[in-house]
């Protein structure tokens, strides 16, 4: 484990001739439109312990949340003010369509995900243990998320990103590995700025190894910016972000919104925390 972390940071690289002024600088006027994040990959249904600091197997019950990195990081930006769209696929069940909801339902524009009438929704059960690691036990054999096409692309709605979002669990599986590479070109033939997140789980891949060669296979596809002007605030925000999402329970239910972000942040003029 530790040689393969050790392999994505060596290989880590900055793209400081890319500049980030277009994506962040300042408020944006009634008539401009937002720079839309489009995020492509997984979503699914994850159980978490109803008590904290267990094992899966000593957990007496568990909540259910909607969960999968790409579509946490649709709903964080809806809720903090941005704009996403979400790319993928859920079975054709109860769970496919809590999920689709809850994308509507936070303003994440759900336009590109697709249902599967063979394979379920994908399933993940995950706990905190009292040591901090995370425990993980993922149910997909195979889910609906690992058999979305290249067919099954919205190509006009990748064509409107800003920013197109990917991981890596996409890559695991063929259909959906070739669809995320389709994307991928798209997105980049579009003059999208790709963003990536490996997101490791080696329990979903055949052998570390494996896990290595295919999240490292579109590593240097990747467009990182560093904009170290904004870094402080960016820190001090993401720091918000973080202690109020530790509040809840379940990854998106969890996400904060941009109001409460601000009620926690510093004022303007002070280095002590507003009052909230």
């Amino acid at each position: 484990m530790k040689k393969l972390y050790q392999s994505f940071k060596d290989s880590f690289r900055k793209v400081s001739d890319t500049s980030s002024s277009d994506l962040s600088g300042g408020e944006l006027s009634g008539e401009e439109k937002k720079p839309l994040v489009i995020c492509f990959g997984e979503m699914l249904i994850d159980f978490v312990p109803t008590v904290a600091g267990i094992s899966l197997a000593d957990a007496p019950g568990f909540k259910k949340a909607p969960g999968g990195a790409l579509a946490n990081v649709a709903v964080g930006i809806a809720r903090l003010g941005g704009s996403a769209a979400f790319i993928g696929k859920v079975g054709e069940d109860e769970f496919g369509s809590m999920l689709a909801n809850m994308l509507a339902e936070n303003n994440v524009d759900n336009s590109g995900l697709r249902y599967d009438s063979k394979a379920r929704t994908g399933l993940a059960f995950i706990t905190l243990r009292e040591d901090g690691e995370r425990e993980f036990m993922f149910y997909r054999h195979p889910s609906a998320d690992m058999l979305l096409t290249e067919a099954e692309l919205d190509a006009d709605l990748i064509k409107k990103g800003t920013i197109f979002h990917y991981g890596s669990i996409s890559l695991i599986e063929e259909p959906c590995r070739s669809a995320h590479l389709a994307a991928l070109k798209l997105a980049k033939s579009a003059g999208c700025l790709l963003s990536y997140d490996p997101n490791l789980r080696l329990l979903l891949w055949p052998s570390a190894d494996a896990a290595r060669k295919g999240i490292m296979s579109i590593w240097n596809e990747a467009d990182i910016i560093k904009d170290e002007g904004k870094l402080r605030e960016a820190l001090l925000f993401a720091n918000a972000c973080g202690a109020l999402t530790v509040t809840e329970k379940g990854a998106i239910p969890a996400l904060p919104t941009a109001e409460a972000v601000r009620k926690i942040l510093p004022s303007e003029n002070s280095t002590t925390p507003a009052a909230g």
